[in-house]
C-alpha cells in the first residue's frame, strides 16, 4: 500500500491517514478525530458502524456492533481490532447496512455481521460474529477454481464483488443481485452473467440497488455486406414516406428464424464475450426473462431505437441506417404486431404492467457500425422462444426516444478505430438506400446523410456540452402534442442527450450538403476527434470511455432510467453516455456518478436534498448544483446525504455536504427526521479548512468521514496542487471544445470560409486537441486516484510516460503552427463572428488574453497556444515535489530530470516553434505572389531569407537578382532581372537533406563565402559580413540537421542546447530525384550520401523502370549491385547481380538476359570479359547450348568449350570474335572425334577424324565433316588409302589414291599413326589461361608470378573478411563447418628459414582448407577448374579419345596451382626439390610410420603429392569414366576370367596358381573362431588381405591407392609369418602367385582403369621405390589374369 515519504516522515503516523468523523452540516458541528496508533488507509461506513483499514493491513471496527456476542454493550466508542484478521494482510474494506467485508492481499474475501439474507455468503447462520472466509468459486472451470477478488461492495441485503478478471459476483437477496434466479437468499457467490465479457472497473451497492462502472467495448468490425435478409430475401431496410418526413427503418425481423453467415455462425454460437455487441447480453439470456410480471424485462439488452424529434414544418429526414428514427406516433399499438427489429426480442416491451394509453416501442439500431449481422442473429436465436410471449404483451409506457441508446460517440472514440473505418461501412449501406429511394426522399435525405457522414469523419468529441442551451432550443423547437408519454421532462432530457450524441443542431437540414461534401473530402488526413486519440495500450492511464450500469429496486428512481421500475438485470444508464464517469457511489436510495470533468451527476431519492439539485425528474441523472470553479474529485453517499470533496480557490481541498441535517439530540423520532432541515444544494462545511489535506471521503448511515494528511515538508500540498492543476486544465480544455469548437463546427459555411487546405488543417488540429484533451483527462483521473491510494511518486504517469506527454504536446503544437502558417486563424474570424456575434466574447473569455485591442485572429492563435503553457506548470510542480526529497535520492533525480524535460519542451515550443510559425506567416503576408504561393506548405517554416541583400551569388550577372530563402525543409534560390524586382522568373528548390554547406576561408580572398553543394550543382554564396556568414552557416547547418533527424518542425528538443550546434554529418541517408545529370535524369536515388555524391548503399529507380540496388562510391555504382532493366519487347527483364566499378559492370557477376540466356562470369566496362559461362535456352527449348571459356569485349575469344546440346556436339578449342578459330577438338554423341584446325567457325585445314570403329582420316578439310584435299584414310584392320578425298563424312566419299595393306613387319607405322592423336588439339598449358589469370589478379598480380607476396596475403585477408561480412548478413548461406574453415583460414602459416617437414604439413593443411571454401582465391580457383573440367569431360565429352587430354589437363592444373602456392610460400622448394633436414629422431622411427603420410617420400616436394589430394577427389568421376571407357575391352576380358576362376574353392585355386604348399593356410579364422581349411573351403584364405585390396576402389589419389596395395602386402606377410612361425624374405617367385590369388579373390571390377590411373598420375619420385615395385606386381597380375589359360 502506501510508501513512507522519505523526508523526515518515518514516524509519519502522526501526520498521515488521520480519520475525522461527523454528522450533518450545521456550524456547530466539529469533526471527531478517531485515535489510532497507525495511519488509516481506508474507511467504510455502514448504517451504524464503521470499518477501518490501517497501515500494515490491520482492520478495526467501531460503532454499533450487535453481532459481537461477548461485548457488554453493542455500541463501541473506541475502534476494536478484528483480531481474526491479524494473520492476513488486508487491502480493502467495505461496510453495508449491518454487515462488513474485507479483501486480502491474495484476493480472498472475509465477511461478518448480519447474515439473515445471505449477505455474508455463508449458509445456515443468521449472524456471523467474526470475519469468516467466503469462497468465490468458478464452478464452470474443472476443477472449480477460486476467483481472486479486487474489491467488494455491501448493501442492505446483498453483496457484490469485483474479480481480478473484472467480472462481477453477487450473493444475498433481492433483484439487486442481477442473477437469473427468483429463489433467495443466494448463499454461494454467483457470477452476474449479464455483464460477462465486459470490463468492470468498480462496483457500488445502495440499500436495494447496485451500480457498476464499465469500460466501453470497442465496436464490432464487420462491415455490412448485403441489403437483403439472407433467408427470407426481404429488404433489411424499409422506407415510409409521410407527409412531412420520411421514416427509414432497419427493423427487419426474419420470419424464418435465425440467419447466420457461415463465418459468423461459430462465433455467434459460442457467444464469445469479445465478439458480443456493446449492449448484447451474456449467453444465458433466455433464462433472464422472469415469468412474473412484477419486474420489467430489460429494455436495454440490445440497442433500442434512436429518435429525432418530429418538430419543424419540413421535419428533417432521419438518416443513416444506424439511427433508427421514428416519431412515437408512428408505432403500431396492436398487440399482435411482432417486434420489427431482428435485434430486439425481450427488449421490445419495457414493462408488463398494463398502462392505458401507451405506445409501442420497437427496438432499433444504435451501434455506429451498421452491420452487426452476427449479433442480430445471435440475439434472435437467443430470444426466439420469448418473442411470441412478448409481442402479445402490453407495449411500453415510454416514448421511443427514451429507449435511445446510440452510443456512437462512445464507440467512435475508441482509440484504435481510425475514422475512415467508421465512415465507410455506413456509407455503403446507406448509399444503396439513398439511391433506391432518392425519388421519395428528395434533397433532404441526401443532406442528412452527408451530415452524418461528416460527423463520422469529424467524429465529434463531446465530453460535456452546455446542456441547458440545447435543452432550451429543443424545448422551443418541439411541439409536444401527439406525444403520449409518462413525463415531459424525460422526453426533453432524452432529446437533449440525442442531440448531443449526434452533435447536430435540432434541425438537421440546416447543414448544407455542399459544405459537407467539401469538408469530408480530405479523408487521408482524417483523425478521430474523439477522445480516443491515445491508444489505451498506454495502460498506466485509466479509461475515460466508461458506462454506468444499474439494477435492483427502482421505486425512488435510483436506477437512473427515467422511471420507477425495478430491473432484475444490469441495464445501461443511457443518459450518462459519453460523460466520462470515473467513479460511482450509492446511498441508501440515491446514486452518484463523478465525471472526469469534475462534475457530479445524481439521481434517485431527493427527500432530503441529498441529490444537491432540485431538478426534476429525479429518475434521470442531473448535475449537482455547485458554484463555478468548484471541481469535485471524490464522492460519498450515506443514507440521506451526499458528501463531496472538491478543489476550491486554494490548494487545500474543501468539503461540501448535501442532504439531511442531523440534530445532536439522539432521541429523534422517525417523523421528526422526515420533516427536519435539509439542504437545497450542497453547502460548504466550514470546518474543512482546519482538517488539513483531505485525501478521500466516505459516508454511510448518517455519518461522514474524511481521511486527511498533514502537510509535512510541503509534499502533500505539492501533490494536491499537481492534481488540482490537472483537473482544472482538463475542464478548461473541455470548455474550449464545447463552447468554441462544437458551435463553430455546426456552422454550415465553415468549410467554404476556410478553404479546402485549412479545413483539413483545422480538422487535424481538433484531432490533436482531442488527443491532448484525452491524455489530460486520463492523467487527471490517474492523479486523483493517486491521491486517494498509494503515494509512491514512481507511479506518476507524467514521470513514467513523459515521452507520451511530450510527443502529444509537440504534435499539437505542430498542428496549431500549420494552421497558423496557412492563415487558418485569419479565416476563422468570420465564422467566429457569425457564431458568437461581433464581439466574440466567448473567445475572449476562453483565451484570457490580457492585451487589449488585439485582432480576433491573434486572440484565437493565443487561445490555441494556451495548452503549451501547461508544460511550464508540469515543470514547476515537479520541481516543487522534488524539493521534498533528499538531493541524493533517486526520486529527486527522477523528478529533476522530468522537470527539465517539460521545461525545455515548453521553451522550445513557445519560443522557437511558435516564433517560427509567426515569422513564417508574416513572410507569406509580406511577399504575396505566384512563386511564394507555390512554396507555401503547412509544415514549411521560414528560417531566414536574404531580401536584405545579405547574401549574394558569386559570379552572378550584373543585372540578375538572387534571393535565397531558407525553410526547414529546403533552400530556395530565386532569380530574376533587375528591372522587374518583384518578378522572379525562375526559382529552384534544394531539399535540405541533400545539401552540404561549408565555409570558405577568408584569408586569401577577403570574401565571406559559403560553398553550397547539392547533388547536381554547387555554388558559392557571398555574405555581406562575417556575422551574416556565421548566421547563415549556422542556420543552414541546423536546418539540415533537423531535416535529417526526420524531426522537421515536430522535433522534440534536446534537454540542452549543446547537441544542436554540431555540424550535420557529411555522410547521411536521404532521397533525391535528379533533374540534370544525363545518366540519372529523372531517376530517384535513395540511400547513403557523402558530400553531395551517392556513397554507400542505395537504390536508384529510373522512370523507365530500370533499377539499381547496391553500393555506390563517389556518385557511381561501385561494389556489389543488383541491376534490373525491363525489356518491353520480350515482356521481361534483364537482371544483373554482381560487381561494379566506376559506374560500370566490372568483376564477377551473373547476368540473366530477358531472352532467357544466363551469363555467369567476369565483366569489364559493362562487357563480358575474362572467364565466363553462357547458358542459352532451357534443355527443351529450340537451341539449348552452353559455352564456358574466355571472353574478350563481349565476344568469345581464347580457349573455350561449347556444348551444342541440340546437335549433340561438343567443341573444345580456340575462338576469336565469337567464331571457332585455331586448333580444336569436336566430339559427337555418335562417337565421332575430330581434332585439327578451324577457320571462320568451320573445320578448315589439316585435321584428324576418327569414328567409333577406329576408322581414321588424316588430311585436309574444307567444311564441317567435309573432306577436301590430300589425306590418309586408315581402316580399323590397319589397311589405309593415301590420296585426295572429297565429300561429307558418313555419305559417299570421292577419292583418288593408293590402297595399302601393311604386312606384319610394318607395325611400327601403325604405332606412329596412333601416337599422333592430341597433336592438333589445344595444348593443356594453353587451356583456361583466363581462369588462372583471374586468380593471380585477385592476389594483386598483373601476370603470373609478377607481384609482392605480402600484397597477395593482404588481398586474401580482404577477400575473406569481405566475404564473411556478406555472409554475416545472410548466415543461411554457410554451414557451421564452413564457418570453422573460415575462422581457421584467418591464421596465415608463418615460418622463418627453410621449409621443414613440419612446416610442409602446416602448408598442406592450410591448402586443404583454402581449397575448401570458394571465399578464398585458391578455393575459388579450384571450384572454377572443377566446373570447367566437368563441363569438358561429362556428357558428350565422355569420349575415350579424350583421355590423354584429360590427364594432361590435370597435370597442367597441378603445375599452375603449384606456381601459385610457391608464390604464396616462397621458401617452398621447387618441384622435385628436397625439404630441409627433418628433426633427428625421424630416422629411428619404424618404416611403417614413415609411410602413413600421403606425400610418400618424406623429403621430396612434388605438386602431385601436395595438390592431388585436393584436386583429384573433385575431378574423379569424369576422369575415371574416361579410363573405364578406354580400358573397356581389356577389363571385360579380365573380368570374365576373374568370374571363372572364382568358382573354384581356395585350395584348388592356390594349387592352380602354383602357390607353394608351405604358404597354404591350414586354419582360418571365420567370425572369430578357427576352422580347418578343407578342400571345399571358399573365400577364407588370406581374407584380410583380400579385404584390404578391395579398398582400392574407395580411394582417389594414386598415393592413396598405392598405400592400399602396400597394406595388402603387409597383410599377406602377416598371415604367412603366422603360418611359418619364423622370419623369411619374399622372393618374387614366391610372392607373385600368392598376390595373384588375393587379386582374383578381391574381384575388383575396373582394375585396368585403376592401374592406368595410378600409372598416369603417380608421383615420378615413387616409381623406383618400394611402392613402385608393389605397383608393378599388381600390374603384372592384371595382365597375367587377362592371358590366363585354364587347362
Amino acid at each position: 500500500m502506501e510508501k513512507q515519504i522519505r523526508c523526515g516522515e518515518e514516524d509519519g503516523s502522526g501526520e498521515r491517514g488521520l480519520l475525522h468523523t461527523w454528522r450533518g452540516y450545521s456550524y456547530s458541528t466539529t469533526p471527531e478525530r478517531v485515535l489510532l496508533s497507525r495511519p488509516v488507509l481506508q474507511a467504510a461506513l455502514g448504517a451504524r458502524h464503521g470499518v477501518l483499514l490501517v497501515e500494515g493491513g490491520h482492520v478495526y471496527s467501531f460503532g454499533d456492533l450487535p453481532w459481537k456476542q461477548n461485548q457488554t454493550s453493542s455500541v463501541v466508542t473506541e475502534p476494536v481490532l478484528e483480531a481474526v484478521l491479524s494473520e492476513q494482510r488486508v487491502v480493502f474494506v467495505t461496510a453495508g447496512s449491518a454487515h462488513s467485508g474485507v479483501v486480502t492481499e491474495d484476493g480472498g474475501v472475509h465477511m461478518w455481521g448480519e447474515n439473515a439474507h445471505g449477505q455474508c455468503g455463508l449458509s445456515g447462520l443468521s449472524v456471523i460474529p467474526n470475519p469468516t472466509p467466503v469462497g468465490v468459486l468458478n464452478s464452470v472451470a474443472t476443477p472449480p477454481q477460486t476467483v481472486p477478488i479486487l474489491e467488494v461492495a455491501c448493501g442492505d441485503q446483498h453483496t457484490l464483488a469485483l474479480s481480478a478478471k473484472h467480472e462481477v459476483w453477487a450473493w444475498g437477496s433481492g433483484c439487486q443481485l442481477g442473477l437469473n434466479t427468483s429463489t433467495f437468499p443466494v448463499w454461494k457467490p454467483q457470477k452476474v452473467e449479464h455483464l460477462a465479457g465486459r470490463h468492470v472497473l468498480q462496483v457500488a451497492c445502495g440499500a436495494a440497488h447496485s451500480l457498476v462502472l464499465v469500460r466501453c467495448l470497442p465496436p464490432p468490425q464487420e462491415p455490412r455486406k448485403q441489403d437483403k435478409c439472407g433467408q427470407c430475401h426481404q429488404l433489411l431496410y424499409t422506407m415510409t414516406d409521410k407527409e412531412d418526413h420520411v421514416i427509414i427503418s432497419d427493423g427487419h425481423h426474419c420470419p424464418l428464424g435465425v440467419e447466420l453467415d457461415s463465418g459468423e455462425a461459430k462465433s455467434a454460437l459460442e457467444g464469445s464475450p469479445d465478439q458480443r455487441s456493446p449492449t448484447e447480453p451474456g449467453p444465458s439470456m433466455p433464462a433472464q426473462i422472469p415469468k412474473s410480471p412484477t419486474y420489467s424485462t430489460n429494455p436495454e439488452f440490445a440497442p433500442p431505437p434512436e429518435s429525432i424529434p418530429a418538430s419543424e414544418p419540413q421535419n428533417q429526414v432521419p438518416a443513416s441506417s444506424q439511427e433508427h428514427v421514428e416519431p412515437a406516433i408512428e408505432y403500431s399499438a396492436e398487440p399482435e404486431a411482432p417486434a420489427t427489429n431482428g435485434e430486439v426480442c425481450v427488449e421490445a416491451s419495457e414493462t408488463n404492467t398494463p398502462e392505458p394509453d401507451s405506445c409501442r416501442a420497437t427496438g432499433g439500431k444504435s451501434s455506429p457500425y451498421p452491420d452487426e449481422q452476427a449479433v442480430k442473429a445471435y440475439l434472435k436465436r437467443l430470444s426466439d422462444h420469448a418473442l411470441a410471449e412478448h409481442t402479445t404483451k402490453t407495449p411500453s409506457t415510454l416514448h421511443s426516444a427514451q429507449l435511445s441508446s446510440d452510443r456512437a460517440d462512445r464507440f467512435t472514440s475508441d482509440p484504435l478505430i481510425p475514422v475512415a473505418q467508421s465512415v465507410t461501412p455506413m456509407g455503403s449501406a446507406l448509399n444503396n438506400l439513398v439511391v433506391s429511394c432518392a425519388s421519395a426522399v428528395g434533397e433532404r435525405v441526401v443532406s442528412t446523410y452527408e451530415a452524418l457522414s461528416l460527423r463520422k469523419v469529424i467524429g465529434y468529441w463531446v465530453p460535456g456540452e452546455g446542456r441547458e442551451r440545447v435543452e432550451e432550443r429543443l424545448r422551443q423547437e418541439e411541439p409536444i402534442q401527439g406525444k403520449k408519454s409518462s413525463s415531459l421532462g424525460d422526453i426533453r432530457e432524452e432529446e437533449a442527450e440525442l442531440s448531443r450524441r449526434l452533435s447536430l443542431p435540432g434541425l438537421l437540414s440546416q447543414v448544407s450538403p455542399r459544405l459537407l461534401r467539401r469538408t469530408s473530402r480530405p479523408r487521408a488526413r482524417a483523425i478521430p476527434l474523439t477522445p480516443g486519440g491515445i491508444p489505451e495500450a498506454d495502460a498506466h492511464l485509466p479509461s475515460l470511455q466508461t458506462e454506468v450500469w444499474s439494477w435492483g429496486r427502482g421505486q425512488e428512481g435510483q436506477l437512473g432510467h427515467g422511471d420507477l421500475l425495478s430491473r432484475p438485470q444490469p441495464v445501461y444508464v443511457k443518459s450518462l453516455n459519453g460523460k466520462e464517469v470515473l467513479r460511482v457511489a450509492a446511498g441508501a436510495h440515491h446514486s452518484l456518478a463523478l465525471t472526469a470533468q469534475s462534475q457530479v451527476f445524481s439521481w434517485g431519492c431527493n427527500t432530503s436534498g441529498q441529490l444537491g439539485h432540485m431538478e426534476s425528474p429525479t429518475t434521470l441523472p442531473h448535475i449537482t448544483k455547485l458554484s463555478d470553479g468548484i471541481r469535485v474529485w471524490d464522492i460519498g453517499a450515506g443514507q440521506q446525504h451526499t458528501l463531496l470533496l472538491a478543489d476550491g480557490d486554494c490548494i487545500q481541498p474543501i468539503l461540501y455536504y448535501s442532504g439531511q441535517q442531523v440534530k445532536e439530540v439522539m432521541e429523534q423520532t422517525e417523523e421528526e427526521e422526515q420533516t427536519g432541515e435539509y439542504t437545497q444544494q450542497p453547502v460548504l462545511l466550514p470546518f474543512c479548512m482546519n482538517l488539513g489535506y483531505v485525501s478521500s471521503v466516505c459516508a454511510g448511515g448518517r455519518t461522514c468521514a474524511a481521511l486527511t494528511d498533514c502537510n509535512v515538508m510541503g509534499f502533500i500540498a505539492s501533490l494536491h496542487e499537481l492534481a488540482a492543476a490537472e483537473r482544472k486544465y482538463y475542464c478548461k480544455l473541455s470548455n474550449i471544445n464545447s463552447l468554441l469548437l462544437q458551435p463553430l463546427l455546426k456552422l454550415d459555411s465553415l468549410s467554404s470560409a476556410l478553404g479546402q487546405s485549412s479545413a483539413g488543417l483545422l480538422q487535424n488540429l481538433i484531432g490533436r486537441l482531442g488527443r491532448l484533451s484525452q491524455l489530460t483527462g486520463q492523467n487527471s483521473a490517474s492523479l486523483t486516484s493517486f491521491l486517494r491510494r498509494s503515494r509512491d511518486i514512481r507511479g506518476l504517469v507524467i514521470l513514467e510516460d513523459a515521452h507520451l506527454f511530450l510527443g502529444t504536446y509537440s504534435e499539437y503544437c505542430s498542428a496549431v503552427g500549420d494552421l497558423l502558417v496557412m492563415g487558418g486563424f485569419q479565416a476563422l474570424v468570420k465564422p467566429c463572428h457569425d457564431v458568437f456575434g461581433k464581439g466574440a466574447e466567448v473567445v475572449q473569455k476562453l483565451s484570457k488574453c490580457s492585451e487589449e485591442g488585439l485582432p480576433l485572429s491573434d486572440i484565437l492563435a493565443h487561445l490555441f497556444y494556451l495548452p503549451i503553457k501547461h508544460l511550464h506548470e508540469y515543470g514547476r510542480l515537479l520541481l516543487k515535489l522534488a524539493t521534498c526529497y533528499e538531493v541524493s535520492s533517486v526520486d529527486y533525480q527522477k523528478l529533476q530530470d522530468a522537470c527539465s524535460k517539460y521545461e525545455s519542451m515548453a521553451l522550445h515550443l513557445k519560443r522557437r516553434r511558435r516564433k517560427e510559425a509567426e515569422y513564417t506567416l508574416h513572410f507569406w503576408k509580406s511577399f504575396p505572389g505566384k512563386m511564394t504561393d507555390s512554396l507555401r506548405k503547412p509544415s514549411r517554416r521560414l528560417i531566414c531569407e536574404s531580401s536584405n541583400k545579405a547574401l549574394t551569388l558569386q559570379n552572378a550577372g550584373r543585372f540578375s537578382v538572387n534571393w535565397f530563402i531558407l525553410f526547414n525543409d529546403a533552400l530556395v534560390h530565386a532569380q530574376g532581372m533587375v528591372p522587374y524586382k518583384s518578378l522572379f522568373s525562375t526559382h529552384h528548390v534544394f531539399p535540405l537533406a541533400t545539401l552540404w554547406v561549408e565555409p570558405i576561408s577568408e584569408e586569401n580572398t577577403g570574401l565571406y563565402g559559403l560553398k553550397v553543394t547539392s547533388p547536381e550543382e554547387s555554388f558559392t554564396l557571398l555574405a555581406s559580413s562575417p556575422a551574416e556568414k556565421a548566421k547563415w552557416l549556422r542556420s543552414i547547418n541546423q536546418a539540415v540537421e533537423q531535416a535529417l533527424s526526420g524531426l522537421g518542425h515536430d522535433g522534440i528538443p534536446p534537454s540542452t542546447g549543446v547537441t544542436q550546434r554540431a555540424d550535420p554529418p557529411i555522410s547521411r541517408t536521404a532521397s533525391y530525384t535528379f533533374y540534370k545529370d544525363s545518366r540519372l535524369k529523372e531517376a530517384t536515388y535513395e540511400g547513403r550520401w557523402v558530400s553531395g555524391k551517392p556513397h554507400g548503399r542505395g537504390v536508384v529507380k529510373w522512370p523507365d523502370g530500370r533499377m539499381y540496388t547496391g553500393t555506390f562510391k563517389n556518385g557511381l555504382e561501385d561494389g556489389f549491385g543488383d541491376y534490373v532493366v525491363p525489356n518491353k519487347n520480350l515482356n521481361s527483364c534483364d537482371h544483373y547481380q554482381g560487381q561494379w566499378k566506376d559506374g560500370k559492370i566490372y568483376g564477377f557477376g551473373t547476368f540473366r538476359y530477358a531472352s532467357g540466356e544466363i551469363y555467369e562470369g567476369s565483366f569489364q566496362d559493362n562487357m563480358r570479359h575474362g572467364h565466363g559461362m553462357l547458358r542459352s535456352g532451357k534443355l527443351n527449348s529450340t537451341s539449348p547450348s552452353v559455352f564456358i571459356g574466355q571472353w574478350q569485349y563481349d565476344k568469345k575469344s581464347g580457349y573455350g568449350v561449347f556444348d551444342d546440346i541440340t546437335r549433340g556436339e561438343k567443341y573444345m578449342g580456340m575462338w576469336l570474335d565469337d567464331q571457332r578459330q585455331g586448333n580444336g577438338v569436336v566430339v559427337t554423341q555418335f562417337g565421332l572425334y575430330y581434332e585439327g584446325a578451324f577457320n571462320n567457325n568451320k573445320m578448315m585445314g589439316t585435321g584428324v577424324l576418327l569414328s567409333e570403329d577406329d576408322t581414321t582420316f588424316e588430311g585436309d578439310f574444307s567444311e564441317d565433316w567435309t573432306l577436301n584435299g590430300k589425306g590418309v584414310l586408315t581402316m580399323p584392320n590397319g589397311d589405309y588409302i593415301e590420296g585426295s578425298f572429297s565429300g561429307v563424312w558418313g555419305t559417299g566419299l570421292k577419292m583418288s589414291g593408293s590402297y595399302y595393306k601393311p604386312s606384319l613387319y610394318d607395325s611400327d607405322k601403325e604405332k606412329a599413326h596412333a601416337l599422333k592423336l592430341g597433336r592438333l588439339a589445344v595444348h593443356s598449358e594453353e587451356k583456361w589461361k583466363a581462369v588462372f589469370l583471374e586468380c593471380w589478379n585477385r592476389l594483386g598480380c598483373d601476370s603470373p608470378g609478377q607481384g609482392q607476396t605480402t600484397t597477395a596475403w593482404d588481398n586474401i585477408a580482404v577477400a575473406l573478411t569481405a566475404n564473411r561480412r556478406q555472409q554475416r548478413d545472410s548466415p543461411e548461406l554457410l554451414s557451421r563447418s564452413h564457418h570453422k574453415t573460415l575462422e581457421s583460414l584467418e591464421f596465415i602459416p608463418q615460418h622463418v628459414g627453410p621449409v621443414t617437414l613440419e612446416v610442409y604439413h602446416t602448408i598442406r593443411r592450410y591448402l586443404v582448407k583454402a581449397c575448401d571454401t570458394p571465399l578464398h582465391p585458391l578455393g575459388r580457383l579450384v571450384e572454377t577448374l572443377v566446373s570447367v573440367y566437368r563441363m569438358t569431360y561429362v556428357g558428350v565429352g565422355a569420349n575415350r579419345r579424350l583421355l590423354p587430354q584429360a590427364v594432361n589437363e590435370i597435370k597442367s592444373y597441378l603445375s599452375c596451382i603449384f606456381q601459385l602456392v610457391r608464390f604464396l610460400f616462397p621458401d617452398l622448394p621447387e618441384e622435385g626439390g628436397s625439404l630441409a633436414d627433418p628433426p633427428k629422431e625421424k630416422g629411428s622411427s619404424d618404416p611403417a610410420g614413415k609411410q602413413l603420410e600421403s606425400p610418400k617420400p618424406g623429403c621430396v616436394v612434388s605438386s602431385s603429392a601436395l595438390l592431388l589430394p585436393v584436386l583429384l577427389p573433385r575431378l574423379y568421376p569424369p576422369l575415371f569414366t574416361l579410363y573405364a571407357l578406354e580400358n573397356e575391352k581389356e577389363d571385360d576380358v579380365y573380368w570374365e576370367c576373374v568370374l571363372r576362376l572364382n568358382k573354384q574353392p581356395d585350395l584348388a585355386l592356390l594349387a592352380f596358381l602354383g602357390v607353394q604348399q608351405k604358404f597354404w593356410p591350414v586354419t582360418v579364422t571365420v567370425h572369430g573362431e578357427k576352422q580347418q581349411v578343407l578342400s571345399s573351403t571358399k573365400d577364407a584364405c588370406f581374407a584380410s588381405a583380400v579385404e584390404a585390396l578391395q579398398q582400392i576402389s574407395t580411394t582417389f589419389t594414386p598415393s592413396d591407392k598405392l598405400q592400399v596395395i602396400q597394406l595388402t602386402f603387409e597383410e599377406i606377410t602377416q598371415e604367412v609369418l603366422a603360418l611359418l612361425k619364423q622370419d623369411f624374405l619374399w622372393s618374387m617367385d614366391d610372392l607373385f602367385p600368392v598376390f595373384l590369388f588375393v587379386v582374383l579373390r578381391a574381384r575388383i571390377r575396373n582394375l585396368g582403369s585403376e592401374v592406368s590411373l595410378i600409372e598416369d598420375l603417380m608421383d615420378p619420385c615413387v616409381q623406383h621405390g618400394e611402392h613402385g615395385i608393389m605397383f608393378t606386381t599388381l600390374k603384372a597380375c592384371y595382365y597375367q589374369i587377362q592371358h590366363e589359360k585354364i587347362t
